[in-house]
C-alpha cells in the first residue's frame, strides 16, 4: 500500500476539526477524513492544543493520553492538571461523562443498524 503524504495545511485542519467539533472521536473524524486513526493520534500530538469541545460546547483538555503519558502506561485521567480546582475538575468529568455517554449511544445505533443489516443480508442468500 502506497504511503500518502498530507499537506500541513490538511494536518493542521484536521487537527482543528477534532478540537473544535463537539463530542468528535478520534476514530470518527479519522473514518471521515479518510485517514488512520494512529496518524491523526500523531498530528494531534504534534499540532494539537490539549484542548477540545466537549458535547455541551465548552472547552476542556482534551481526553487523549499525552505522548509521557501514553509511553509511561499512566492513564489519561491521572494526568489531570495539579492545579485544577473541585469545580474544574466536576466541569471536566461531566464533560468526559457525556462525551462516552454520546459514544455509547454512537455505536449501540452503529450496532443496530449491523444487526439489520444482517438479518436483511441472511435472507436474501437463498441459494
Amino acid at each position: 500500500m502506497a504511503r500518502k503524504n498530507y499537506s500541513e495545511e490538511f494536518r493542521r485542519q484536521a487537527v482543528d476539526l477534532y478540537e473544535s467539533t463537539p463530542g468528535a472521536t478520534v476514530r470518527g473524524i479519522a473514518e471521515d477524513l479518510g485517514i488512520v486513526r494512529g496518524t491523526l493520534q500523531d498530528w494531534l500530538d504534534t499540532y494539537g492544543t490539549g484542548k477540545k469541545t466537549a458535547p455541551d460546547g465548552t472547552r476542556t483538555s482534551s481526553p487523549l493520553r499525552s505522548t509521557t503519558a501514553r509511553s509511561s502506561g499512566v492513564p489519561a485521567s491521572a494526568t489531570a492538571p495539579a492545579d485544577e480546582t473541585p469545580e474544574q475538575k466536576i466541569a471536566r468529568l461531566e464533560a468526559e461523562n457525556a462525551a462516552l455517554r454520546a459514544e455509547t449511544t454512537k455505536l449501540a445505533t452503529e450496532r443496530e443498524i449491523l444487526q439489520k443489516a444482517a438479518k436483511y443480508f441472511a435472507g436474501e442468500t437463498r441459494w
